[in-house]
């Protein structure tokens, strides 16, 4: 069966389709959605058989897979990440919400939910109205990886199109709210003693 495609407005998304699309996260369905960068696989994080699906459409153990925390903000960090320095923080709090993943030390939590020894976790807080009122009415992060086109010259899909027609029959839900970047966040290390950028990416000329 192919997925079913969920067409939203970026600039107003209609709050009953919002909580249409938690409905179906709540109960554990994997969907491909926009973010501020380039479009993401999603599940619920507490929902373990979403982020066993995740896993295994990207082929990797779950402490090999690059998945990130989508949050709607930077007030329940404590929950998820330790150690956050001042001079890091202040970075956060200046390019958050925007295009950037922030790689932190993990509290014990993380491992419980990946089922791993995972000592890091990477933070996203997207600059995008329909991911955000997606987690506002979730009441909590989501699971999230990049998806990658097949093709080797292209290497992120951005027309939904084409999203819709590779991956129908890989996630159970695509959310379309138009054509997405086809550049990938910018990634910051900060688990050592300065902030390092390990991808460069959307917004990186702001660090």
């Amino acid at each position: 069966m192919a997925a079913e495609r969920i067409i939203i407005r970026k600039d107003n998304p209609d709050r009953r389709q919002v909580q249409e699309i938690v409905r179906l996260i709540k109960a554990g369905e994997v969907l491909i959605l926009p973010t501020d960068s380039i479009y993401a696989l999603a599940c619920d994080l507490h929902n373990r058989n979403g982020i066993a699906k995740i896993c295994k459409l990207l082929g990797k153990k779950p402490h090999r897979a690059n998945l990130s925390l989508i949050c709607q903000d930077l007030s329940d960090l404590s929950v998820y990440t330790r150690h956050i320095s001042n001079p890091v923080f202040k970075v956060m709090k200046r390019l958050l919400p925007g295009p950037f993943t922030f790689i932190l030390e993990a509290t014990s939590y993380i491992p419980k939910i990946f089922r791993s020894n995972k000592r890091t976790v990477g933070i996203r807080v997207p600059d995008h109205n329909v991911v955000k009122a997606i987690i506002e009415e979730l009441g909590n992060p989501l699971v999230s990886s990049s998806i990658h086109a097949e093709d080797e010259v292209i290497e992120y899909l951005t027309d939904p199109d084409e999203i819709y027609e590779e991956w129908k029959h890989k996630v159970d839900y695509i959310i379309d709210a138009g054509p997405g970047n086809n550049i990938a966040s910018t990634v910051i290390d900060c688990t050592g003693s300065e902030p390092v950028i390990v991808r460069e990416g959307l917004g990186s000329e702001l660090v």
